[in-house]
């Protein structure tokens, strides 16, 4: 696909049709990649972002009080539950999204190391239905792939973007990634938001401009 005929305000639908192909093939090479790296591999990859992430976490404020976001991994995504229950310990709320809705936002339920977890939406460990219902000043996002300007690519099942199209004030978004995943583009369509920062084993990968550290 030539970036030089991409339009991102566009909705010509023989272009995202394009974008979707491209994009399907695109995970399928990332997961594939991800599954390469072996468990042994994952894990170191995942011990290296959590340092990161206290670090990038404590910059920006995120302590007790604030809630956090996290989420619960799947399909060989960078494993930060180590670091969650630490922070929880340090008084941050965590919560973790549920699909409640199909096609609709997410929902954040608080989290505790104690939570009894149920199945959710791709059989992924969630929260109950009794657990508070949270709004996150901080998410964090696994991005299967991600590029310059914050755009992650995701599994393709639109939740996150819903979300961050729907939340007011939009929280902290913190994407989540492997280095080795950086793709050129991820030729963002009208629907794509970008996230504040990318986050990955060699540390902070890209930031949007509003949300610099060196201000």
């Amino acid at each position: 696909m030539d970036r030089a005929y991409f339009d991102p305000l566009g909705i010509d639908p023989e272009q995202a049709r394009d974008v979707a192909r491209w994009r399907r093939a695109e995970r399928a090479r990332l997961a594939a990649l991800r599954e390469g790296l072996g468990q042994a591999g994952r894990a170191q990859v995942s011990d290296r972002i959590v340092g990161h992430l206290v670090t990038v976490l404590a910059d920006r404020g995120v302590g007790r009080g604030c809630v956090l976001s996290g989420y619960w991994p799947i399909k060989g995504e960078p494993d930060l539950r180590p670091a969650l229950s630490d922070l929880h310990r340090t008084g941050v709320t965590i919560a973790l999204p549920v699909v409640e809705t199909r096609a609709a936002p997410l929902v954040f339920r608080r989290w505790t190391p104690q939570t009894r977890l149920v199945r959710g939406d791709w059989n992924i460990p969630v929260p109950p239905p009794e657990a508070d219902e949270l709004v996150p000043d901080t998410a964090l996002a696994p991005c299967l792939g991600w590029a310059d300007g914050c755009y992650r690519l995701g599994w393709g099942g639109g939740y996150f973007d819903r979300t961050l199209a729907a939340l007011s004030p939009r929280p902290l978004t913190i994407g989540v990634a492997f280095s080795a995943a950086r793709l050129p583009t991820i030729f963002p369509q009208p629907h794509d938001i970008p996230l504040g920062l990318i986050l990955t084993e060699d540390g902070v990968a890209a930031t949007r401009p509003e949300t610099r550290t060196d201000k």
